[in-house]
Formats: C-alpha cells, sequence, structure tokens
C-alpha cells in the first residue's frame, strides 16, 4: 500500500534509535574521558580517545536522525541510513582493534549488518525512495 511503513521499518527505528542513544552516550563520555586525559598530560591518548569520542557521537547522532527520517519515510532516509550504518560498522572495527572489548563491538557490527542488510533489501528501498 501507498506510504505504508512495514513492520520491518519500524523495527529499524527502533533499533537505530536505541544505537543512536547509546552512541550519543557514549561519544559524550568519551569526549570527557579525552579531555581529561590531555588535560592530565596523557596528550597523545586523551586527542586519541577525543576523536573516537567525537566520531562516535557524530554516528550516534546519525543513527537518530536517520531513524526519524525512516520513521516519516523520507526519500533521503535510505543514503543516510547506508552512510551512518557503514560508519557504525567501520567505528566499531577500528575501536575493538585499538581498546579491545570485541563482545559488545560484534554485537554493534552484527546489528548494524542486519539493519544494512534490511535498509538494501527491495520492499524497503521502494519504500523510502518513493516517499
Amino acid at each position: 500500500m501507498e506510504g505504508e511503513r512495514p513492520t520491518g521499518v519500524t523495527i529499524m527505528v527502533i533499533l537505530s534509535v536505541i544505537a543512536g542513544v547509546i552512541g550519543v552516550i557514549g561519544g559524550i563520555s568519551l569526549l570527557a574521558l579525552g579531555a581529561l586525559g590531555a588535560g592530565i598530560g596523557a596528550l597523545g591518548a586523551g586527542m586519541g580517545v577525543l576523536a573516537l569520542g567525537f566520531f562516535t557521537l557524530v554516528i550516534g547522532a546519525g543513527q537518530i536522525v536517520f531513524a526519524l527520517a525512516a520513521w516519516s519515510l523520507k526519500s533521503w532516509a535510505w543514503a543516510l541510513g547506508v552512510i551512518v550504518l557503514v560508519g557504525n560498522i567501520c567505528l566499531s572495527i577500528i575501536s575493538g582493534a585499538l581498546y579491545g572489548g570485541w563482545g559488545s563491538r560484534v554485537v554493534s557490527i552484527v546489528v548494524a549488518a542486519v539493519v544494512l542488510y534490511y535498509l538494501n533489501t527491495r520492499r524497503v528501498k521502494e519504500v523510502l525512495r518513493r516517499a
């Protein structure tokens, strides 16, 4: 039906909001930690954590914007979703390689990959691109 949101899109929106909120909180936390580290003299490590925090915050905010756009069936939601989800996967791999903690990283990668796969199904592409 024209303009009707598939149930899978609703699930995708919920997952993206959850991941986005976690990303924003994590990004802000990493920014604070990086500033603290740079402030106490560990400038190199502090700057690395600041950079990771910035990118985490951007990806988290992007996921929230994507979720809102997908909920509203905006035509640009598909492109934003692909960019943000690929960025999320890359960020998870980089932060896992640098800092370890692969358990949560693997979950993040799998969820992002599943949402990215669903986003590329014909039905979702049709719904989001014709909106």
